[in-house]
């Protein structure tokens, strides 16, 4: 939403986007890499399909989220997450996330970026643990992005012709209290019509996970040793009060 400044230079609009959150991936204070309360305590999560092995302190390096074959069974697997920081930054309803992307498609790559959030009370967890993935991507359908909102759920988006490996991206999320919206390079692909509801906040989530060969989707190829993508730009924007006096 774009403010309105009429000509003594006073917005009108109640309400203007500011960016609330834009921290590198290196900074400890805004990311803790490698450990996310989404994984059970020893960062394995084979019950999903995944080779993941999460250890702490493993994260990318710059840009690139890079996992490594540990065995044949096992991946050290890059996660970075607003959760456990200093900065403890949530995500509320009606902000917007934005991040240029550059997926591979290699074999077994599982990257994506989601939310997960925390408990209303102990032992009782947020609807659908506050998650919205922003993306899943899967080199077995190599121009599709799989969109979901686990919050209020209906019906994944596995939308193709989206993204070309090896090309950047921009991916843009709205987390609408009444409709969560999709668009990539600026262009609107995707509005669940659900949303997140009035109440929602959730940590944001950096990963790549490497496939355990269930569902479709392949496991990686036995001479292949190392998967990776990119994320880079990773920024918030919320609908801030205009300062008075501005």
């Amino acid at each position: 939403m774009t403010a309105v400044i009429p000509p003594n230079g006073s917005p009108t609009d109640p309400a203007v986007p500011a960016v609330v959150f834009d921290a590198p991936f290196s900074d400890s204070s805004q990311w803790a890499a490698g450990a996310s309360s989404a994984y059970p305590p020893d960062g394995r999560n084979s019950g999903d399909n995944k080779l993941d092995h999460l250890v702490p302190g493993f994260g990318p390096d710059g840009d690139e989220f890079a996992a490594v074959r540990e065995n044949p069974f096992s991946w050290r697997t890059p996660l970075v997450t607003t959760e456990n920081t200093r900065g403890n930054f949530e995500l509320l309803p009606e902000d917007v996330l934005e991040a240029q992307c550059l997926l591979s498609a290699t074999q077994g790559a599982w990257p994506a970026i989601w939310t997960w959030g925390r408990d209303v009370a102990p032992g009782r967890p947020q609807r659908g643990h506050g998650e919205v993935d922003l993306f899943e991507y899967h080199p077995d359908h190599p121009q599709m992005l799989e969109l979901s909102n686990h919050v209020n759920p209906g019906n994944p988006a596995y939308l193709d012709n989206l993204v070309t490996p090896d090309t950047w991206f921009t991916l843009t999320c709205r987390f609408g209290a009444g409709s969560v919206d999709w668009s990539i390079d600026g262009r609107a692909v995707h509005s669940d019509a659900r949303g997140v509801g009035a109440g929602w906040r959730a940590w944001i989530i950096v990963n790549l996970s490497v496939s355990a060969g269930q569902w479709g989707h392949l496991r990686p190829r036995p001479d292949i040793r190392r998967i990776s993508w990119h994320c880079r730009n990773l920024r918030v924007l919320r609908n801030t009060p205009p300062q008075k006096g501005s």
